[in-house]
């Protein structure tokens, strides 16, 4: 009664509307896409959270034969082989948050991988029924604790533009590489038999661990979730209709002689952020005819492709940008020129 009558005293304020042109649902799609691939952090844990669930997704999939040819158990008990490991995931709910902050998100994800292989390894092993509840309580709680830290990562390492979609990319990859891991799982098992395939999935989960190097997971700083605000100034004549295009931008750069390569190293960071957030090209030009001039050029698909660009900078890049301006000739500033497809 009193939430209804402070909401009744405060009604929620309405999202004021955006007036950039609205996307298309495959221009949607593609741009989700684009952010994954040039955005390191979340391509980590997305590979990292396919590689953790196909895995694991062994012990799930073949527990109807654990329970029935490994502990000689019928319908009530898989119904308590499943209960354990429930048992397991809401246990591991209540400390996950503080496990999290003490372990760090790397030590957790070791230490949950390998309880949940050592959990199929004693499934695989063991006929005694008290010894299997015991692991699956404990692999419970592992799948929860990873799994909700790979998704709780994806979370706050993208802007809010793209929240929704990376969740549905993270879930995509969860669930999907799930279906696929329990049907290998289960065809491998009719060959080689339950043991072998559960052991196998042991190593694998194991294995998995050696992703830390090429994917390590982190969750992004705020400046790199927060949008920077939007200068309202395109520097063009007229606008074009939003479905012209592609778009080739121009930032002009003079370059101090002694900066250049600092300048070059400085001014590369910039593809990702430009691909991740809309680019199709991109690529850094010297002027033959003046030594001093670099030119950054990118090319969008259509205009309104590029005020989404615009729209979905952040603030780790505009710090990116400002880093460029030390290395510039004194008294200049990069010049922007924009150019629209005519034939």
């Amino acid at each position: 009664m009193v939430l209804l009558q402070a909401v009744r005293q405060h009604p929620p304020r309405p999202h004021p509307p955006s007036r950039l042109p609205a996307e298309r649902l495959w221009g949607g799609m593609l741009s989700a896409l684009r952010f994954v691939r040039h955005s390191h952090t979340v391509l980590a844990q997305l590979v990292r959270t396919m590689a953790y669930s196909t895995a694991g997704s062994a012990l799930w999939a073949l527990l109807p034969v654990i329970g029935q040819r490994q502990l000689g158990l019928g319908a009530t008990g898989f119904g308590f082989l499943m209960g354990c490991l429930g048992t397991g995931a809401v246990l591991a709910g209540l400390f996950i948050g503080r496990l999290r902050t003490r372990l760090g998100l790397e030590r957790l994800v070791a230490i949950g991988g390998m309880v949940f292989a050592s959990a199929m390894v004693v499934a695989a092993l063991s006929t005694w029924p008290p010894l299997v509840y015991l692991a699956l309580v404990a692999g419970g709680g592992a799948w929860m604790a990873v799994m909700s830290t790979y998704n709780t990562a994806t979370q706050t390492s993208v802007p809010p533009w793209v929240r929704a979609r990376a969740t549905a990319m993270h879930t995509l990859c969860a669930l999907g590489s799930f279906a696929i891991g329990s049907a290998f799982w289960g065809a491998l098992s009719d060959i080689v038999g339950l043991t072998p395939a559960l052991l196998m999935a042991a190593a694998a989960m194991a294995t998995g661990l050696l992703l830390v190097r090429p994917f390590p997971l982190r969750m992004s700083d705020l400046g790199e979730v927060t949008q920077a605000p939007l200068s309202p100034d395109l520097f063009v004549a007229h606008q074009p209709d939003p479905e012209a295009g592609p778009v080739a931008v121009e930032i002009s750069y003079r370059v101090r002689p002694e900066s250049t390569e600092i300048f070059l190293d400085a001014v590369s960071l910039m593809r990702a952020p430009r691909q991740r957030d809309g680019a199709t090209f991109w690529r850094i030009y010297r002027d033959l005819g003046d030594p001093s001039r670099y030119v950054e050029r990118f090319i969008v698909t259509r205009w309104a492709d590029y005020l989404h660009q615009r729209a979905r900078a952040t603030l780790a890049d505009q710090q990116l940008e400002v880093l460029l301006l030390p290395h510039l000739e004194p008294g200049t500033a990069p010049s922007m020129q924009h150019y629209i497809a005519e034939r």
